[in-house]
């Protein structure tokens, strides 16, 4: 049944469990969408939005590494990071640093930035390692951090890792 009200008359609605049909309109003609639709198109677009706001400013997650000492950056902690400076503390060794999941909505088309600081020497090194199973520009290897002031930008395209930077 056709209804001639404004869109100001009708009753409000209630929860809404996403397979609720409402009307859209799109390139000038009114067409079907469900709730679920709108919100599959609308929430990455506002997760999207969001992460430029955050990379406006960047403010480094600050990392001591030390022999022995992993790190899994795909803890929570480690988040929101969008550049982490590293600093080594202690003597000679290889602290392994596991990159998040590539393939976690979270991480697709993310970026991260790594810059050593004077702390570091060929015989101190951060090794960036790919999760068990991925990998790091077609390689499961790591990417070795073992000098003052190098730096890697990373990128994820929910599949792999790609380095798209690097300085040394």
């Amino acid at each position: 049944m056709a209804t001639n009200k404004k869109i100001s008359e009708l009753t409000a609605s209630s929860t809404l469990t996403g397979s609720e049909s409402i009307a859209v309109v799109q390139s000038s003609a009114t067409k079907k969408a469900t709730v679920d639709n709108v919100k599959d198109y609308i929430v990455p677009l506002a997760k999207a939005d969001a992460v430029k706001e955050s990379q406006k400013y960047l403010v480094p997650t600050a990392k001591t590494a030390e022999d022995g000492v992993d790190v899994d950056l795909g803890d929570s902690a480690y988040a929101d990071t969008v550049i982490m400076k590293l600093s080594w503390t202690g003597g000679s060794g290889t602290a392994v640093y596991t990159l998040p999941d590539a393939t976690a909505t979270n991480n697709t088309n993310r970026f991260i930035r790594f810059i050593s600081d004077d702390s570091f020497a060929s015989n101190t090194h951060v090794d960036l390692t790919p999760a068990s199973g991925q990998k790091l520009d077609n390689s499961a290897n790591a990417y070795r951090i073992n000098k003052a002031y190098e730096g890697i930008a990373i990128w994820s395209d929910g599949t792999e890792w790609y380095i798209i930077q690097k300085k040394a």
